[in-house]
């Protein structure tokens, strides 16, 4: 059954809520940084239109659409100040499965964040939402990253050489995935 009425999963210092129309101007602000687009899918500056629409489809949406990724504000906790996203994409052929992104404005980054942001997606995921199987993908070159996806638990199952076009060059992809059997949730 999806998770039509997800509204907020809560960590020690940040929180996984869903977007709303007041998020537009911080969401629009982080994603049009140049350093922040640097490994995403999307060129700096972000348009505000753009920001509509993303928001406005995200509120009408839910987690568990197969095929489609969810964004989840990552705010502050407690105090609510927008700081990123993280997404999650269930496999659109095996819903069970499920592909992970995430985004933190460059001023809050390196404080372990992101970390506890995807930590709490993925125990949402294993726990709440009974996926098997998580992976993510990141930019070779993004080595914060792809530290972040280890120290929680992901092990790397592959190296695209070349395989995306990005911001006019060819970029190497890192393949990760965790078994929800492999999990280890926090403090445990």
């Amino acid at each position: 059954m999806p998770d039509e009425g997800f509204s907020c999963l809560a960590g020690a210092r940040v929180a996984l809520r869903r977007f709303g129309l007041a998020d537009l101007a911080d969401f629009v602000a982080y994603r049009s940084s140049a350093q922040v687009a640097r490994y995403q899918s999307w060129d700096a500056p972000y348009p505000r239109a753009a920001g509509e629409q993303f928001i406005g489809e995200l509120m009408r949406g839910h987690p568990d659409t197969a095929g489609q990724w969810f964004q989840f504000a990552v705010v502050l906790h407690p105090g609510g100040q927008l700081i990123g996203d993280c997404a999650a994409k269930p496999d659109a052929g095996d819903p069970r499965q499920c592909e992970i992104g995430f985004t933190i404005a460059l001023a809050y980054q390196g404080r372990g964040y992101a970390t506890e942001a995807v930590s709490l997606l993925i125990g949402y995921l294993f726990a709440g939402r009974g996926k098997h199987k998580i992976t993510a993908s990141c930019d070779a070159r993004n080595t914060a990253s792809a530290a972040l996806l280890e120290r929680l638990g992901m092990r790397r199952e592959g190296h695209l050489r070349e395989s995306t076009w990005a911001s006019g060059e060819w970029t190497d992809d890192l393949l990760y995935g965790l078994l929800r059997d492999e999990w280890q949730p926090p403090g445990r």
